[in-house]
């Protein structure tokens, strides 16, 4: 277990399902947000839920539940802007974030996230695929100290997470696998959904 709170993403509308809850939605018999906060617990400090709305609906985990710092919906970049300011209250240095709709990353995440955490800097999650790297900005380790930068960026209606991530001079952490692209793998539609079952079915 690290010394980092892990901040779990969950603002996704899920338009593309029916705008329904997506950590709501089920796989294999769990919500998604089940399997990732048991995939995320055990890695980290204690756990917070990034959400907007009603919040009891995920009120039952016990975890606190962080709505957007900014009034307008901005995505996942607000929802990291709220996971900082929640642990700078806490007294955290840093927090890492993950998607909700991605139950398949990898169980040394915080692990290897931290191998890179420095004052100056942070860690994105990364993949080669066919030849590329492939970032994935909702999988990183962010330093409580960006906050204003990233407060004064949304204020600037940037939302772009990887354009943020290195101006600030986010480091490329590399995860390897067999299959690199079921690593972060997310669920957006209904034929992700009925990969993610096949997936499952394979772990």
């Amino acid at each position: 277990m690290s010394s980092y709170p892990g901040v779990i993403l969950a603002g996704g509308e899920g338009t593309r399902l029916g705008t329904v809850d997506k950590g709501l939605v089920e796989i294999g018999g769990a919500r998604l947000i089940e399997r990732v906060i048991d995939r995320l617990a055990p890695q980290c400090a204690t756990l917070a839920i990034s959400a907007n709305g009603d919040p009891k609906r995920y009120a039952e985990f016990g975890y606190p539940i962080i709505p957007d710092a900014t009034a307008q919906m901005q995505g996942p970049l607000a929802g990291v802007l709220a996971g900082l300011d929640w642990a700078a209250t806490k007294g955290f240095e840093a927090i890492v974030t993950v998607a909700t709709d991605t139950p398949f990353f990898p169980t040394d995440l915080v692990a290897r996230l931290s191998q890179v955490s420095r004052p100056e800097g942070f860690g994105i999650a990364v993949t080669e695929e066919d030849g590329k790297t492939r970032w994935h900005p909702t999988f990183g380790l962010w330093p409580v100290s960006l906050r204003d930068d990233l407060r004064v960026a949304l204020a600037r209606h940037q939302r772009r997470m990887v354009q943020f991530a290195e101006s600030k001079g986010a480091v490329p952490v590399l995860f390897e696998s067999p299959t690199p692209a079921e690593l972060f793998f997310n669920i957006n539609t209904v034929e992700d959904l009925a990969q993610a079952e096949e997936m499952l079915a394979r772990v």
